[in-house]
């Protein structure tokens, strides 16, 4: 199996699940300049949407969308306990989180990336996203983790695009239950060393 990333991209959370389920598993780096892998494939060919993450599968199959590819990978370990089994209501309600990341969160802490973005329209995004932040906060009471007591691949994914608040300099410290959340996952030693094979922390 291999993952295509970005470092820090949404592709992390495909990265933090494969080793949090224990996968043998290859990384390769896409420049998006050239469009090309580290390897010196052509992007393009990889996945023509344009974007990461993309898993290539042991029978050569490509697999696409950072909220299928963490279901499918947590579905294939079910010793894991990364996902509820399938067709349980818990099940839904972690496809539930992973629509609401992907809609609420990844689209709107996305946005801040592109040059063009409007001040204007950022000073309205942020009010957008503070109100998201204070229903995480609601969620998070009385919970470690956005299912209840137990790690999934929902937290996966939301570490990975809350955490790109401080690449957008947005204070965060208003929400301490985000700030401790974040704290929490960033010590399970998956997420540690998705993060040092990326190259974002030592």
């Amino acid at each position: 199996m291999k993952l295509y990333y970005y470092p820090g991209a949404c592709s992390m959370a495909a990265h933090i699940v494969l080793r949090e389920a224990g996968y043998k598993f290859d990384l390769e780096k896409v420049n998006f300049a050239a469009m090309k892998t580290a390897g010196g494939e052509d992007f393009w060919k990889i996945n023509p949407k344009g974007y990461v993450p993309a898993v290539k599968l042991d029978d050569g199959q490509i697999l696409t969308e950072v909220g299928v590819i963490i279901q499918y990978l947590a579905d294939q370990k079910p010793g894991s306990g990364l996902a509820p089994k399938a067709g349980t209501m818990e099940r839904y309600r972690l496809m539930e989180w992973l629509n609401f990341i992907a809609s609420e969160i990844h689209k709107s802490l996305g946005a801040f990336f592109h040059p063009q973005t409007a001040p204007e329209w950022k000073e309205r995004q942020l009010a957008l996203v503070s109100k998201r932040f204070d229903y995480l906060v609601s969620a998070l009471d009385g919970n470690e983790f956005v299912m209840g007591n137990k790690f999934t691949v929902a937290d996966a994914y939301l570490f990975t695009v809350l955490n790109w608040a401080r690449f957008h300099k947005i204070d965060i410290s208003k929400w301490p239950k985000i700030k401790d959340y974040l704290a929490k996952i960033i010590e399970r030693p998956a997420v540690r060393e998705s993060m040092k094979a990326e190259g974002l922390i030592k």
